[in-house]
């Protein structure tokens, strides 16, 4: 089971097949940064919260054209 879900600029990744959760990982942050191009002023932050859970988000503390990772367990 793997659940996708979106909420303004930040969109949630749960997968239970480690094969799927790069390739959802990859797309969740191709689709972030897609919608921000035109701000330019934020990066992607993605924070993992669980062996399969994930969230990718725009954030202020990353710069445009990063991409960070943040570990919060």
């Amino acid at each position: 089971m793997e659940t996708l879900t979106e909420h303004n600029l930040s969109i949630t990744v749960v997968v239970t097949d480690r094969e799927r959760l790069d390739n959802q990982l990859d797309a969740a942050v191709r689709a972030i940064r897609e919608r921000s191009t035109g701000e330019r002023r934020r990066g992607i932050l993605v924070t993992r919260y669980a062996a399969n859970e994930f969230k990718v988000a725009l954030s202020d503390s990353v710069p445009f054209g990063m991409t960070h990772e943040n570990h919060s367990w």
